[in-house]
């Protein structure tokens, strides 16, 4: 085993300093489960205490909008600011939304009111133990049974056999997709094009039941972040759409609704520079006994050789422990990174190392990832700034 040999001025990240995400309280996966257990679905549970019911719900979740950027940009999303002293329940605080913070893994935990531990999406891309295959979640490629791999039933499908009305409404690209049946099926689908069309949709669909759940979708915002940064012209003009959406679906609540807007993770800007962007394929200590890289460059799966585990573990610990939480999948188990617990068909999908990032800084892989790496806004870690998402509420 490699033995570390600390430089004097680099002091590992204890793992106990990782702002672990609040399942069971105020994540992300307890939105569902707390807003259904209120229109009487059973076998849910009202985890998040501060929500009151709500007979009629839609939840409008806009994708890459972070809590402390939304904050950082009030002139830019008037309505929405004006909700942030009401976020979560009137609390004025966010939601965690998991880890890895990335879409699969939130959207998973979202639909099926899981952990990542449970519903087994622990990444943007993740091996499949079955094949040794690197599997892209977001993406499901290369192609395996979506039931198999996320066997549990979604909230939606629970709150349709218990009556209650419920639909989701998207762009019709999402129809179909292999994320969708695990994550977001149950009732009807809806497929809409523009985001005006969604809002007007949803608003219907919401009084088409004396118990409604509704969930609709907006991603170009976080397209948008990845490609030119939170910061930019582009972003911000998506922010200033986005809030004219949420404005107008609020403004057609039905009698007895509640309006959720929340997000399925932030967003960091990242330099391009050798400090701020290490390229794995590039880096002979991090590739050492490495068979396979997954997750994404601030949450990084990390699967090792057999029998290179523990050296891997060092040498990560090495060169990145002072900018990174780099831990072994025991260790990142055991401190509840992926919730409470872990299924025994999901341990073996989480690296043999994880890593994430604490600093403002990714490991790239610029030969085998070459779009990814070359974005400007990145996410996955668990740092305030990607992992806290707003929970804004309207009632009629």
């Amino acid at each position: 085993m490699v033995q570390p040999d600390w430089p004097e001025d680099l002091v590992p990240l204890a793992l106990d300093t990782a702002p672990v995400p609040a399942y069971g309280s105020a994540s992300l996966a307890d939105l569902l489960p707390t807003i259904a257990s209120g229109q009487g679905v059973p076998g849910l549970h009202h985890t998040i205490a501060e929500l009151g019911p709500a007979d009629r719900a839609c939840v409008f979740l806009i994708d890459g909008l972070g809590w402390e950027q939304l904050r950082a940009h009030p002139e830019d999303a008037p309505y929405l600011t004006s909700l942030l002293a009401g976020s979560l329940g009137g609390t004025g605080r966010p939601l965690t939304a998991g880890f890895p913070a990335t879409t699969a893994t939130s959207l998973a935990s979202f639909g099926t009111g899981l952990p990542p531990g449970a519903h087994g999406l622990p990444g943007y891309t993740a091996r499949n133990p079955e094949t040794g295959e690197l599997m892209n979640q977001l993406r499901w490629k290369p192609w395996t049974s979506p039931r198999v791999w996320q066997p549990y039933p979604t909230v939606f499908q629970l709150a349709d056999e218990a009556g209650v009305h419920t639909a989701q409404v998207s762009s019709p690209a999402f129809q179909d997709t292999p994320l969708t049946k695990i994550a977001l099926s149950g009732g009807t689908f809806h497929g809409r094009l523009t985001g005006e069309e969604r809002m007007d949709f949803a608003a219907q669909q919401l009084a088409a039941g004396d118990r409604s759940l509704v969930y609709t979708y907006y991603s170009e915002l976080d397209g948008k972040g990845h490609r030119f940064g939170v910061d930019s012209d582009a972003w911000r003009g998506q922010l200033m759409y986005v809030d004219r959406l949420v404005q107008r679906l609020a403004e057609q609540l039905p009698p007895r609704s509640a309006l959720y807007v929340t997000a399925d993770h932030g967003m960091i800007d990242i330099p391009f520079d050798e400090e701020s962007r290490i390229d794995f394929d590039e880096d002979w200590e991090l590739r050492a006994g490495v068979a396979l890289l997954g997750g994404e460059g601030r949450a990084r799966h990390v699967y090792a050789v057999p029998g290179a585990e523990a050296d891997v573990l060092a040498v990560w610990r090495e060169v990145l422990g002072d900018r990174f939480w780099v831990a072994s999948r025991d260790e990142a188990i055991a401190a509840g990174w992926f919730g409470p617990g872990t299924d025994e068909r999901v341990y073996r999908r989480i690296g043999d190392v994880v890593a994430a990032a604490h600093d403002d800084v990714v490991i790239t892989a610029s030969v085998n990832e070459p779009n990814e790496s070359a974005m400007v806004g990145m996410h996955g870690s668990m740092t305030p700034v990607e992992q806290l998402v707003p929970l804004l509420e309207v009632r009629s």
